[in-house]
C-alpha cells in the first residue's frame, strides 16, 4: 500500500518558487493499477519522482509498503529504488548488452540471479523469445520498450512506475504495450502507476487520477 499525507513540493523557477504538489493526500491499495493524467506541467512526473525517492517532499510523509521513504537517508533511498520498477519513455537500454543481459541487468545489480527459465518465460510473454541475443540497435521501438518492461519485472518489484512509457510509439503499439504491461502486473500483483497524456490509454485502467493545481481529482 502507498500513502501520501499532506505532501508539498516546491520548485525554484528562476527567481520565483512554484508550488508543484500542494498538500496532497492519497492512498493507493495493494495491486492497484492507476493511470495518472494532467496537463503538461501539472506535476505528474514530479509525483512519480517523489514516489521513486528521486525527489524529497518539502513537507508531509510518503509511505510505500510500510516504509516511510520521505524520512530515509540518501543511502537508504538508493536501496529503496533498487526494489521498485521504473519504466521510462526513453528506453535507456545499455547498448553494449544484448536483450537477455539488458533484461537481467537490474535484477543482477540487486543481487538476484534470474534463471534461464525465468528469463525465457518473461521473453515469451513479451514476444521477445527470438530476440534474446539481439542488440538494442537491432530492435524496433516497441521491442526496446518491451525489454524495458522485462528488465523492470525481473527485478520482482512490488511497485512499478511508468512515465509516459509509450510516448515514442504510435497509437496501435502504445495500446499493445499498455495492455501487456497491465496484464503482467496483474499476474504478479504489482502496484502500477502510469503517467500518460492519452485518454485512450488511461481508459484501459479502472482507476484514473487527474493532477491539477498540485491536487488529485478523480
Amino acid at each position: 500500500m502507498i500513502s501520501l499525507n499532506n505532501v508539498f513540493f516546491t520548485r525554484q523557477d528562476g527567481g520565483t518558487k512554484r508550488q508543484i504538489i500542494n498538500d496532497l493526500s492519497l492512498t493507493i491499495l495493494p495491486a492497484a493499477h492507476i493511470a495518472l493524467l494532467g496537463d503538461s506541467g501539472s506535476g505528474k512526473t514530479t509525483l512519480l519522482n517523489l514516489l521513486a525517492g528521486l525527489l524529497s517532499p518539502d513537507a508531509g510523509t510518503i509511505t510505500v509498503n510500510q516504509q516511510k521513504i520521505s524520512e530515509l537517508t540518501a543511502s537508504e533511498l538508493a536501496l529503496y529504488r533498487r526494489k521498485i520498477g521504473i519504466i521510462f519513455q526513453h528506453y535507456q537500454l545499455l547498448s553494449p548488452l544484448n536483450v537477455k543481459d539488458n533484461m537481467c541487468f537490474q535484477a543482477r545489480l540487486n543481487g538476484l540471479s534470474p534463471s534461464d527459465d525465468e528469463v525465457n518465460t518473461m521473453a515469451k510473454k513479451l514476444g521477445l523469445e527470438n530476440k534474446l541475443t539481439a542488440m538494442p540497435e537491432q530492435l524496433s521501438g516497441g521491442e526496446q520498450q518491451r525489454v524495458g518492461i522485462g528488465r523492470a519485472l525481473l527485478n520482482k518489484p512490488k511497485l512499478l512506475l511508468a512515465d509516459e512509457p509509450t510516448g515514442n510509439l504510435d497509437a496501435a503499439r502504445s495500446l499493445d504495450i499498455v495492455t501487456l504491461l497491465k496484464s503482467l502486473c496483474e499476474e504478479e500483483q504489482i502496484i502500477l502507476i502510469m503517467v500518460t497524456h492519452s485518454q485512450q490509454l488511461a481508459n484501459q485502467f479502472t482507476t484514473q487520477l487527474f493532477l491539477k493545481d498540485g491536487q488529485i481529482n478523480g
